[in-house]
């Protein structure tokens, strides 16, 4: 990376994935009390740009290190494994065959007369996503693993669209309109 702290060290915490999430909130707070550009409106104009690119990184560790996703991609990028999403698209045959399932079933659902298909869908993703956690943290924090980590981070990556995609689904199926109003 660069010369400046990287967002752990920014943050004075330790580079894990398990992070607990008050004292990540507590250290940014702390941060954004020294660094935010109110503090510097009186200050020139190098003082105030300085401030606000501080404030702007303060931010974007906070955005990074909240996200499960965001955090373990970025703990395998520290170390030298990039994630490439976009290109390496590799995936164990087993997942693969759970997306293709996934997917089917979120389509039923999606035309389901009721949204009970769509509520399995959901537990079955959140669960995904806490064997992906479990993963993670055992490759990121136990084994120092990161190319199974960025392999799971990929994978996360997919469970993670289609829990939004599930909860989208959801709130379509859960809206109804109102009843016309009497005159």
């Amino acid at each position: 990376m660069n010369n400046q702290p990287d967002h752990f060290a920014l943050f004075g915490l330790p580079p894990r994935f398990e992070l607990d999430s008050d004292a990540l909130d507590a250290a940014y707070k702390l941060v954004q009390a020294k660094v935010h550009p109110d503090r510097f409106a009186a200050g020139s104009a190098a003082e105030r740009r300085i401030a606000m690119q501080w404030a702007a990184r303060a931010n974007e560790a906070m955005r990074t290190l909240r996200s499960p996703t965001r955090r373990a991609a970025y703990l395998c990028e520290l170390n030298g494994t990039t994630i490439d999403a976009e290109s390496n698209t590799s995936m164990p045959p087993a997942f693969l065959t759970q997306q293709l399932e996934w997917r089917e079933a979120l389509d039923e659902a999606r035309h389901a007369p009721t949204p009970v298909p769509l509520a399995t869908l959901a537990e079955q993703a959140a669960q995904a996503r806490r064997s992906l956690h479990a993963g993670l943290a055992d490759a990121l924090d136990r084994d120092g693993d990161f190319a199974l980590a960025a392999t799971l981070v990929r994978q996360l990556m997919f469970v993670d669209k289609l829990c939004d995609e599930i909860a989208a689904a959801a709130a379509v199926d859960a809206w109804e309109p109102a009843p016309p109003r009497a005159a």
